[in-house]
């Protein structure tokens, strides 16, 4: 979004625009949603003007001593008329919502699979969360602005023909009456919505409230903490809170009666002086018999129902503009640039057997809105079939080196080279596919534990692989246990049967699945953070059967784990602070020496009190 001279947000995309974008989708999704607007607005409009003529068009009759029969035929005429227009669009309100539906879920889907498939700097960028969840939300019920917009542009319409017909009624009785009507009828409505829109934009701290109302509520029902709320004597607290945001709630209900209570005040006097003035004029020319009955009638209703119209109309564009806002973030969620290549990159196909060299030249990086960089100046060689353990502690930067290696960050300065060559170049998702990784945040399928392994669907799943991962991983006992093994599903978020693994259990279906993709370069992010000290030596000394000759890259927060690796890296104060094997750091005394005593220290206190 662009920012006003005011310093407020502006739109990237108008209303106009918005409209057409929504109607090329429809055109391209389902072009019926046109053609059931386009329905609606023709029977909305016919119906207001059956309801218009048919009272003076009798009377006219009437009084042009119309025989019974003609009378009965036009009475009859108007009637199959009303049938037929309201049967047409009682069957289009029914229908309608499957075209819409379709055009919404295409949108959906749109937009997850943009953010399935976006730069992974997008996914930690605060702001843009914030605006993918906006967007997300203006397509999640048949009420909000992705769905709904139809029925305002169907409605849209429908007051504007209906405007213009009533206008050019009116007009012929004189056209400062129709003036007059029109005046009043928008001061009515501008007066009112200056006020109705008091709570609209009052609706974050009347959210605010309601949210502090229902965590009240719901943590007093909460079963697992009904034990505390009783030992700790919280119920009164809790009672207190309820009370409060209740009052608080209460008063502001209240206060936005009164704004409402003035605004049907003030649309009533408007409407008394519209009407007065107009049906006063219309009695005066009865009564000078400039009108019939006919006449008189027609311009009556023409009145009473201009306000409809005029009042709909601005309704309508009110409800549009927010609807397009909405549709305007949607928008600009789906076109924001990607700060990787991927399509447009140059092809990395994975070469079988190659062993790749990984370089950082020069490499620094700084977090959106840090202070400081987190790794500054850094320069690192990962050789062919190299081993590196990387150590530091929490928040030195570790994760951070890692996700630069792997693509999922480029660096603020410096290069990230793969056998010499930029990544930057390169399809990104091509050189994703270089990496098995397992990182301490993961992604579980609702799937099973098979599918989870080699993270495709069904039958493209390859069993014998998937069991021989689960061994080298350690966790194909526990699958052997599960009820139906490896299809077995993972979580109870979709499936009533599913299972929950333990922290250890889970690391290693991740590591199975990491083997599984079986890349040239594997690296593990603390993989062992969930395994007790027994597990993690088990893992340990079968670190080199699990990476075989591949690149490997590891970290670790127990440094005992380094010394089964080619070299060390101790990270701190944003570059390498030390490197060598294990047994070349501990001779130098330096850091790392310091925090693998401080370490074996507590691991042997551990054991005397085990003792």
């Amino acid at each position: 979004m662009e920012k006003t001279k005011t310093g407020k947000q502006k739109p990237a995309y108008g209303m106009a625009s918005n409209c057409a974008f929504m109607i090329r989708r429809a055109w391209r999704e389902c072009k019926g949603v046109l053609s059931v607007c386009a329905g609606l607005i023709f029977c909305g409009v016919a119906a207001s003007q059956l309801e218009l003529f048919v009272v003076p068009a009798i009377l006219d009759a009437v009084e042009g001593g119309a025989a019974p029969g003609a009378l009965a035929r036009l009475i009859l005429w108007f009637t199959l008329g009303m049938v037929l227009v309201r049967s047409l669009r009682a069957y289009l309100d029914e229908n309608t919502i499957f075209g819409r539906i379709l055009v919404r879920s295409s949108l959906c889907l749109d937009l997850h699979m943009h953010f399935c498939r976006t730069s992974f700097p997008h996914t930690e960028d605060p702001d843009y969360i914030k605006h993918t969840k906006k967007a997300s939300k203006c397509l999640d019920s048949n009420g909000d602005a992705g769905e709904a917009i139809w029925k305002t542009l169907t409605d849209l319409a429908t007051n504007v023909i209906s405007f213009v017909i009533y206008l050019l009624v009116l007009s012929q009785v004189g056209p400062w009456v129709a003036l007059l009507c029109m005046a009043l009828s928008a001061a009515s409505y501008f007066a009112g919505e200056r006020i109705r829109v008091w709570r609209y934009n009052r609706r974050e701290e009347e959210a605010a409230l309601l949210h502090k109302l229902d965590y009240v509520i719901f943590r007093s029902r909460d079963m697992e903490l009904a034990k505390d709320i009783r030992i700790f004597g919280i119920g009164p607290w809790l009672t207190e809170l309820y009370d409060k945001y209740t009052r608080l709630y209460q008063d502001f209900y209240a206060k936005s009666m009164r704004y409402y209570l003035w605004a049907d005040l003030l649309d009533g006097v408007l409407a008394l002086l519209r009407n007065g003035a107009a049906y006063g004029l219309l009695i005066a020319m009865a009564l000078r018999g400039e009108l019939g009955a006919a006449e008189f009638v027609l311009y009556f209703m023409a009145v009473s129902g201009f306000a409809q119209w005029v009042t709909g109309i601005f309704t309508q564009l009110g409800i549009l503009h927010r609807q397009s806002l909405e549709l305007s973030t949607l928008r600009e969620v789906m076109d924001t640039p990607e700060p990787f290549q991927f399509e447009g990159g140059k092809p990395l196909p994975v070469k079988d057997g190659h062993l790749y060299q990984l370089e950082l030249r020069d490499v620094s990086f700084r977090y959106p809105g840090a202070d400081a960089d987190t790794l500054s100046h850094v320069n690192l060689t990962i050789h062919p079939g190299e081993k590196l353990a990387v150590v530091g502690k929490n928040g030195a930067g570790k994760t951070t080196l890692i996700k630069l290696l792997c693509g999922l960050y480029d660096p603020t300065q410096g290069q990230v080279l793969l056998d010499g060559e930029d990544i930057r170049q390169y399809d990104r998702r091509d050189y994703y596919k270089h990496f098995s990784a397992v990182f301490q945040q993961f992604s579980v399928m609702a799937g099973t534990m098979a599918e989870n392994v080699a993270q495709v669907r069904g039958d493209k799943v390859d069993l014998p692989q998937v069991w021989d991962c689960l061994e080298r991983a350690g966790v194909a006992d526990k699958i052997r246990e599960l009820p139906q093994r490896e299809d077995t599903h993972l979580g109870r978020e979709v499936y009533l049967d599913g299972v929950d693994l333990s922290g250890g259990q889970m690391q290693r279906l991740m590591l199975a699945r990491a083997l599984y993709k079986n890349a040239p370069v594997v690296v593990l992010d603390e993989p062992t953070a969930a395994l007790d000290p027994i597990a993690e030596s088990d893992l340990y000394q079968r670190y080199n059967d699990l990476t075989g000759d591949r690149t490997s890259v590891y970290i670790s927060h127990r440094l005992a784990s380094t010394r089964f690796c080619d070299r060390v890296l101790l990270i701190e104060n944003g570059g390498i602070a030390e490197e060598g094997t294990h047994e070349e750091l501990l001779k130098q005394g330096g850091r790392y020496a310091y925090l693998f005593d401080i370490q074996s220290k507590y691991y042997k206190e551990g054991a005397m009190e085990d003792e």
